[in-house]
């Protein structure tokens, strides 16, 4: 049974009250917090100067008036310059005779969380023995009796000491024990190197920051502990040597993380350089979420220099399309001039793909990662890419095996693959050859999808620019946009891109996507009664199965005012709605008005754009899925309901 805390106190006080000796501990304020029935017994304090939080003030100021400390000649002074010198916290031992004629030793030592201890003890008895010493030793000489005094109090002294020292070392390891546990909650590795580069102090991250480095390595020349990081660090570390602070980022190559090191020399004012304290932190996730802000920040620029010049554009070539349909609509045009008018309207017709395409790059896109199954992702560009391949292309595709479902936006890979299928095939325009794509993961870091084939590959100019927009090797019939769109939709979602050629002849293009698993589960999604609420049939009838296929019990309404009188079912669970309804109340305004009966979880559901103003209103407030949607994305979203 769980003691109260009041049995605690007793049993403490009780264990206090039976050591001989008087004790008292007051705080950082100087205020009582315990002490022991001794300790008035020997000071014959009255009652209200032994209860917690008595000043210590008081309590000297009443000794110093009867007389404890002799005759004074200023109480107040003599009250100040003790209250002082216990404000000073300095540790001490002392031995005084009282007014009553006993002998005490004082042994002080100041806590590590701030306050003091002292202990008294009556030491009448050994001042007696001395004194009895040196009265019956009449043969001895009053040097040698001086010297056993002495050296009898130099032993209590010493036994002051003593325990001191142990108390700071028990504080010291302490202090050790506390600092290494909170290095251990640190998500970095931290550590020391003597100026030998030899670790003499390091917590258990590093293995953890860098995937296949060792545990522990106090001991170890960094050299040995390091591998191929020590060749990229070495310059810091010698900088910092030399007594320069360095915070550089760098890849780790084996596992593609990106890597902060901070090193600091350890030296105290402008001593000698005794070493460096280092810190490695994985900030993978930051420097993702950095392109993806730099990547939109370029967009948002791009948009405000682009939107009003693509919105004149249109407009022109509207009218010239419009004008240009009226002349070949007339039949008495000659032959010649009916193939300038085609060729007038093609090149009209080209420019408004361009300008679609330069909107699309410039233009608000939202992501929308959700549950993926890669291997029907894959599966299904495969059917879409493959009519489009000539038969003297294949088109091979590997995944690895167990790959777990992934949170990634589909619309944004499932394009910028398919673009990459269609660039090889125009490459490899009337040759025989293969275009193969490989998907694996990188260290749990990254997911790595690479394409190549076996046409010529890269030119110079290429690997340098084909990022970039308008850069095209098709002549008139490219528009340059193609992996510049790639690049725009990769990066946005914290990705990276690479071209290569590949050693053997061929492209290579390398995409990278934040690798994030979908976490299972810890429990199956609890099943309970669903109000279901959309006015197409077709979409309820949809919806429905699916919730029933997961267990739930389904009611449904078409409208806000149906679901309204619904709302009072007993266990009712979750009200999943579309946000637009038919009649005065919008799904919005339904959740809103559900949101107050805390029993309810609330979910809506839309096929508004994602930058629609009210999907952006509903999305501030509620979960909100977006349509098409399928049974795994609904499961995902009911499970994170609160």
């Amino acid at each position: 049974m769980a003691l109260t805390e009041n049995t605690r106190i007793n049993l403490m006080a009780a264990g206090l009250n039976m050591i001989q000796q008087a004790l008292s501990i007051f705080d950082s304020n100087l205020r009582l917090s315990v002490s022991n029935l001794r300790y008035q017994e020997m000071f014959e304090l009255p009652e209200y100067l032994v209860q917690p939080g008595v000043a210590f003030e008081d309590t000297i100021r009443y000794l110093v008036s009867r007389g404890e400390y002799g005759p004074v000649d200023d109480e107040d002074e003599a009250v100040r310059t003790r209250v002082e010198a216990a404000r000073a916290f300095v540790p001490h031992y002392m031995e005084r005779l009282r007014a009553n004629g006993r002998w005490i030793s004082v042994e002080g030592a100041p806590l590590p969380q701030g306050g003091w201890i002292t202990v008294y003890t009556d030491i009448t008895e050994v001042k007696l023995q001395e004194g009895l010493l040196r009265a019956r030793s009449e043969e001895l000489s009053d040097e040698l009796l001086s010297h056993a005094e002495r050296l009898a109090a130099t032993n209590r002294a010493l036994a002051a000491s003593n325990a001191a020292l142990e108390q700071t070392k028990r504080d010291l390891t302490e202090m050790e024990a506390r600092t290494r546990l909170t290095t251990e909650m640190m998500p970095a590795h931290i550590a020391h190197m003597d100026c030998d580069l030899r670790y003499t102090f390091s917590n258990r991250r590093l293995s953890s920051i860098f995937p296949g480095l060792p545990r522990n390595v106090v001991g170890h020349p960094a050299q040995a502990v390091l591998g191929s990081v020590y060749e990229k660090i070495l310059p810091l570390l010698e900088r910092a040597l030399a007594g320069e602070n360095a915070v550089h980022e760098f890849t780790h190559d084996e596992s593609g993380r990106r890597i902060r090191l901070a090193l600091t020399p350890d030296r105290v004012g402008n001593g000698p350089i005794n070493g460096i304290y280092i810190m490695s932190m994985d900030v993978t996730e930051e420097t993702q979420a950095r392109a993806a802000l730099a990547q939109t920040r370029k967009r948002e620029l791009a948009a405000q220099l682009s939107s009003g010049m693509v919105h004149d554009f249109g407009n022109l070539l509207t009218i010239i399309l419009g004008l240009q349909g009226q002349m070949i609509r007339r039949g008495d045009l000659p032959a010649q001039t009916v193939q300038l008018v085609q060729s007038t309207i093609a090149a009209a017709r080209r420019g408004g793909v361009l300008l679609e395409r330069l909107a699309s790059i410039s233009g608000h896109r939202q992501l929308q990662p959700r549950p993926t199954d890669l291997h029907a992702l894959l599966h299904d560009l495969t059917l879409m890419a493959r009519p489009a391949l000539p038969d003297s292309l294949r088109l091979d595709v590997q995944i690895t095996p167990d790959l777990p479902p992934v949170m990634l936006d589909q619309g944004v890979l499932q394009d910028s693959l398919l673009n990459l299928i269609l660039n090889a095939r125009d490459a490899m325009a009337g040759k025989t050859g293969q275009i193969a794509l490989g998907v694996a993961t990188v260290a749990d870091t990254w997911l790595e999808l690479t394409l190549t084939d076996t046409g010529s590959g890269f030119s110079d100019e290429a690997l340098h620019k084909a990022l970039d927009p308008f850069f095209t090797t098709k002549g008139a019939e490219g528009s340059g946009l193609g992996l510049a769109m790639v690049y725009d939709q990769i990066t946005l979602s914290g990705g990276t891109v690479r071209l290569a050629n590949r050693p053997q002849g061929g492209a290579q293009v390398t995409l990278r996507l934040p690798y994030k698993p979908v976490r299972p589960a810890r429990n199956m999604p609890r099943a309970g009664l669903v109000l279901l609420v959309e006015d197409t049939q077709s979409i309820r009838e949809a919806v429905r199965v699916m919730l029933c296929d997961m267990g739930h019990s389904v009611i449904e309404a078409t409208t806000a005012d149906e679901a309204l009188a619904l709302a009072d079912l007993p266990d009712l669970d979750i009200m999943l709605s579309d946000i637009n309804l038919p009649g005065t109340l919008s799904g919005l305004d339904l959740a809103r008005a559900l949101r107050g009966r805390g029993h309810i979880r609330i979910c809506l559901m839309t096929a508004l754009p994602p930058y629609d103003k009210l999907h952006l209103e509903a999305a501030n407030e509620f979960r909100v899925l977006t349509k098409p949607f399928g049974p795994q994305d609904l499961r995902f979203t009911l499970e994170g309901l609160a």
